[in-house]
C-alpha cells in the first residue's frame, strides 16, 4: 500500500520560566487521507524508535530486593496487602463479565477486564508499589508485560517487561509515558518482583483551568533513581502513535489506577503516604 504524508499544520509552544523548559512542537500530517498528530519535545518525536535520535537508556543491574525497605511505615495507608479485604478497596472502571483476580496474594490483571482504581482519592503523595510481569514471555515491544500505574487516575508511569525487550524509550518500563525517558533501564527479568517508589507532586490549576504548577515526579525503580524531581511538561494520555495529551484542569485528588493492557501483570504490597502541598 502506498503511504502519502503531507504536513497540514505546525505549531510550537516555547514554555518560558526561570528554568529551561522543553520546546513542544506539534504537526498535523495527512497520512492516507487521515489527520495524524505528531508531537516533538525538544526536537525528538514522541515514541521515537530511531536510536540515533532517541538513544535507549543504559541497562544497569539493580540491587537485590530489600524487604525491610518495602514495608509500609506506620504513617502509610495500605492499599493492598495480598488479602481479599484490601483488594475490596479497588473497583473496576468499566462494567463487564471479566474482573481482576487474586492469585497467591497478588492482584492480577485479566485481559478485557479494564482498569481498576482505588475507591479513595489522593493528591500529592509518596507511593510504593510492587509488580511482576509474566514469567512466561510472550510478545515483544509494547506487547510484552504491558500495564501502567496512573497517579490521580491520569498521569502514567509505564509498566512493561523491558528486560532484553526494546521499545521506544519514552514507553519503556519506568517512563513517564510519552513525556520523560528513564535515566537508566533498571528492569529485573520477567517473573521477578519489581518495585516503584514514587514521590509525586500534583499539578495546580487556576480558576480558568490554566496550569500554574506542573506535576513533578521522582521515581525509584528497583532501588535505582530513574527520574529525579522531573517536571511533567503535559499529560500522558494516548493521542495517537506519536502524540500525548496536554494538561487539562481537574480536581485536587484522584484515584490510583492500574491498567489492563492484555497481559497478566501482577501487583502486591501497595501503600501510600499523602504529602501536603
Amino acid at each position: 500500500m502506498l503511504t502519502t504524508t503531507r504536513i497540514l499544520l505546525t505549531s510550537t509552544a516555547l514554555l518560558t520560566c526561570a528554568s529551561a523548559e522543553p520546546v513542544i512542537k506539534k504537526e498535523i500530517r495527512i497520512e492516507n487521507d487521515k489527520k495524524v498528530e505528531y508531537m516533538f519535545i525538544d526536537g525528538i518525536k514522541v515514541h521515537e524508535t530511531d536510536p540515533a535520535k532517541q538513544p535507549q537508556p543504559k541497562v544497569v543491574t539493580p540491587p537485590p530486593y530489600d524487604a525491610e525497605k518495602a514495608k509500609a511505615p506506620a504513617s502509610a495507608k495500605v492499599l493492598f496487602d495480598g488479602s481479599a479485604e484490601s483488594m475490596a478497596q479497588w473497583v473496576p472502571t468499566k462494567k463487564g463479565d471479566k474482573e481482576w483476580k487474586l492469585v497467591d496474594g497478588a492482584m492480577e490483571s485479566v485481559k478485557g477486564a479494564g482498569y481498576i482504581q482505588t475507591k479513595e482519592e489522593f493528591g500529592s503523595c509518596r507511593l510504593h508499589l510492587e509488580f511482576a510481569t509474566p514469567a512466561k514471555v510472550k510478545g515483544a515491544g509494547q506487547g510484552r508485560g504491558n500495564s501502567g500505574l496512573f497517579l490521580m487516575g491520569i498521569y502514567e508511569v509505564q509498566i512493561l517487561d523491558s528486560y532484553e525487550n526494546q521499545t521506544y524509550p519514552d514507553g519503556q518500563c519506568g517512563a513517564i509515558y510519552g513525556r520523560a525517558v528513564p535515566k537508566v533501564n533498571a528492569s529485573r527479568p520477567p517473573g521477578e518482583w519489581q518495585t516503584y517508589d514514587i514521590t509525586f507532586h500534583r499539578p495546580i490549576f487556576d480558576k480558568d483551568g490554566k496550569v500554574t504548577r506542573k506535576a513533578r515526579f521522582t521515581v525509584i525503580h528497583n532501588g535505582v533513581t530513574i527520574h529525579d524531581d522531573v517536571e511533567l511538561s503535559g499529560g500522558t494520555g494516548w493521542r495517537g502513535p506519536h502524540s500525548v495529551s496536554e494538561y487539562k484542569a481537574h480536581g485536587d485528588k484522584g484515584p490510583i489506577a492500574l491498567q489492563d493492557h492484555g497481559n497478566p501483570v501482577r501487583f502486591r504490597n501497595i501503600w501510600i503516604e499523602e504529602i501536603e502541598d
